[in-house]
């Protein structure tokens, strides 16, 4: 069972264990309650802890609040994320930062933190917002499901990949295989894209989705078997960059509805695919240009802007979210940038709630939701061991740090886990998942970083004993000294459904030169290693590998260079 419960009246019988659950016995009488609080033990190796916290709050809309809670033990917060989390002896408040002190009546929202302890790690007994104690509704506390006992026939199962074996497209397989050394890793799992109308039923040679998911019922045998499908062309698709601009025009989106999603999802609802778990990852790169890239940004671009107006990237994502999400073998996983691009406060909570907008247009609603994916076609390091947010030297916080730049998160694992809770905190179903692509994030090599960097200054300190090497976060195409990641798993932190290769190792993120083409993608200056850079990755080199074809074309040297830089490395 997960290790999770509501907090109860002091009053109320209660017992608390180590695994990180209190339950109690709800009252006799029903009666209104003022909130409530979902106090969750993420995690726990013994001596430390990881935990979110909701608040759900039924009294007076709140401008501000803060949550307050005692320990037991002897657990000890050592650092906090969506809220200013402090401790005075066993007492700790929780107090809202200034993206998320809003707290409507019947609103929830949702923050986590880091704790010590030795000995037992009971959970709180009470918890009070603004001075009243908190409690759990008339009908007392549920137990959530259980995610070892087997589904019903036709409901969907909490995360699609456990247990599941995932879809080997052959055509990339193919490609790998032919590659010197490519056969290490030729079997692996990739993302199938639809990055174009022609792609449904096959363009220029190529397998159609019909084709792929055949070929997925032959892989399945008698098991389980994911498939996991890009789904990839909004009107205006990608307001902010040239390289994988796309077909439809950005007021196209009856051409969207009718003659991209509709065919997909009459495919998708064939009963001939309903023993298949179908994951889509709908519209990479559309959402979160609508907070960074539009006015008054400094970001701004002038496509942003239209798409922004005209809303057919919202009505986009709605209408797809809502079609796909009627074949009940399906699940939908929303694009959700990554921590290089949505990670500062400004970006955060309002990306969060852009998601939202677009999950409940054109029909959808957040039940159509199974989660969302981060870092999907790009390069951003799962996880740097070497610093964290909460460091400081020489008198400097990390988050000075030029490389960091006043980032919430300083890689993709906390930013997954800390939107996670944020989307739950705003409707989205508490069961959702993170999916997070480590196809191209590894940052092996000999230039991997062992250590900690010198402590002279915080640039130096972080420069040091990052993995990530690129010049800038915001550099996208065809990074130099980048390596494979880690290889597809199925639940391998909290809150990640899975590690994904959504985009296929050694297929191009765009040319390096202008390259006329049929499939309407522009040439990017973020994809011509000469180019010095813009305001989005802060007057940077581009970072990119030279002789680079269009985008989605295979692309030799990156698919080596990947595989060079594999880490964990390839044996």
């Amino acid at each position: 069972m997960s290790r999770t419960r509501t907090a109860l009246l002091a009053a109320m019988a209660l017992v608390a264990g180590v695994t990180g659950t209190a339950i109690a016995a709800a009252p006799g009488a029903a009666a209104a309650v003022p909130c409530t609080v979902d106090y969750k033990v993420q995690n726990d190796w013994g001596s430390g802890f990881t935990a979110s916290v909701t608040i759900t709050n039924n009294s007076a809309a709140k401008s501000s609040w803060s949550l307050q809670w005692s320990y037991a033990g002897n657990q000890r917060v050592t650092s906090g994320w969506n809220a200013k989390v402090s401790q005075s002896g066993a007492n700790v408040t929780a107090a809202n930062e200034s993206y998320n002190g809003t707290l409507a009546t019947g609103g929830s929202t949702s923050f986590g933190f880091q704790g010590t302890y030795s000995g037992s790690n009971a959970v709180p007994a009470t918890f009070s917002l603004d001075g009243v104690t908190c409690n759990v509704d008339s009908g007392g506390p549920t137990d959530p499901p259980d995610p070892t006992d087997p589904p019903e026939p036709g409901d969907r199962v909490n995360n699609p990949y456990e247990g599941a074996q995932v879809y080997v497209n052959p055509e990339w397989s193919a490609n790998a295989a032919a590659e010197p050394g490519g056969s290490r890793i030729a079997d692996e799992p990739t993302g199938v894209w639809l990055d174009r109308i022609a792609a449904i039923n096959g363009a220029n040679g190529k397998m159609g989705l019909r084709d792929h998911l055949d070929e997925a019922l032959t892989q399945k045998g008698s098991g389980e078997l994911v498939v996991q499908l890009v789904i990839y062309n909004l009107p205006g698709r990608d307001c902010a960059a040239l390289a994988s601009n796309g077909e439809l025009g950005p007021t196209e989106i009856d051409r969207y509805k009718t003659e991209y999603i509709d065919p997909i999802a009459e495919i998708l609802s064939d009963p001939k695919y309903a023993s298949l778990r179908i994951v889509t990852t709908v519209e990479i790169d559309s959402l979160p240009n609508l907070v960074t890239n539009v006015s008054p940004r400094p970001t701004v671009t002038e496509n942003c802007d239209v798409m922004k107006a005209n809303g057919n990237y919202v009505k986009g994502v709605g209408y797809a979210l809502n079609k796909l999400g009627d074949a009940p073998n399906v699940y939908n996983y929303v694009d959700a940038g990554h921590h290089g691009w949505l990670g500062w406060d400004d970006n955060f909570g309002a990306s969060a709630q852009m998601f939202k907008q677009a999950a409940t247009a054109e029909g959808a609603t957040v039940a159509d939701v199974h989660g969302f994916i981060a870092n999907t076609a790009n390069y951003s390091a799962l996880k740097e061991d070497h610093f964290s947010i909460d460091d400081n030297v020489a008198g400097k916080s990390v988050r000075e740090s030029k490389w960091v730049s006043w980032n919430r998160y300083v890689d993709e694992l906390s930013y997954a886990q800390a939107l996670r809770e944020e989307l739950v905190s705003l409707g989205f179903d508490s069961n959702i998942g993170m999916l997070i692509d480590t196809s191209r994030n590894g940052w092996g090599g000999a230039n991997r970083p062992t250590g900690p960097g010198a402590t002279t200054s915080v640039d130096t300190y972080v420069d040091g004993g990052r993995y990530d090497r690129r010049f800038n976060t915001g550099n996208w195409c065809n990074q130099s000294g980048a390596g494979l990641g880690e290889r597809p798993q199925a639940s391998p932190e909290p809150g990640i459904d899975a590690y994904v290769w959504m985009k296929p190792p050694g297929e191009s993120d765009g040319a390096s030169e202008p390259i006329d083409n049929d499939e309407g993608k522009g040439f990017d200056r973020m994809c011509d290693p000469t180019y010095t850079g813009n305001p989005r990755n802060d007057n940077n080199m581009s970072g990119a590998l030279d002789n680079a074809p269009i985008s989605g074309h295979w692309f030799s040297a990156q698919f080596q260079e990947l595989m060079k830089n594999a880490y964990p490395p390839l044996s």
